[in-house]
């Protein structure tokens, strides 16, 4: 299910690929409008975030692509799985996300999904796209600082 810490969030969904195919500029918080049923899922884990990505569209701010399985006893009244979702951001943060997205090489991208004080949030990321030879930068520092970390505590032991 998802993770829990002391601040009352706990997290339901994650993307975990998107720290490792954009570099990640900015993040905000976002309210999400849900039906019932897909809280209902969300609170039981069954999200994915996997192909999700956001969208200013008339002066809103939509995230699509993001799956919420059907909840099981939801009936008649379940909900369109992949429907887009409106996520609720102040005038001035969806003015400044539509100004990001308009140059070139920005996107905004879903980071996680979790529950703060009872309401589903969403983290919201205005990432750039890595190329192939950053990946491997990246990759490449973190064996790096295993390395390292291995070698300090071989000699502390």
């Amino acid at each position: 299910m998802g993770k829990s810490n002391n601040r009352g969030i706990k997290v339901v969904v994650e993307n975990r690929k998107a720290r490792h195919d954009y570099h990640i500029e900015e993040t905000y918080e976002a309210g999400l409008v849900l039906a019932g049923t897909e809280v209902k899922s969300l609170r039981s884990g069954k999200g994915n975030l996997q192909d999700a990505y956001a969208e200013v569209r008339d002066g809103e701010v939509w995230v699509n692509s993001f799956h919420i399985s059907p909840y099981e006893k939801g009936n008649r009244f379940n909900h369109e799985p992949k429907r887009a979702k409106k996520l609720l951001l102040n005038r001035r943060e969806i003015n400044r996300l539509y100004g990001l997205t308009q140059q070139k090489g920005y996107t905004l991208i879903p980071l996680r999904v979790y529950f703060k004080g009872g309401l589903a949030k969403l983290e919201l990321a205005v990432a750039r796209g890595k190329k192939l030879h950053d990946k491997r930068e990246d990759i490449a520092a973190r064996d790096a600082r295993r390395e390292i970390a291995r070698a300090v505590k071989e000699r502390t032991v």
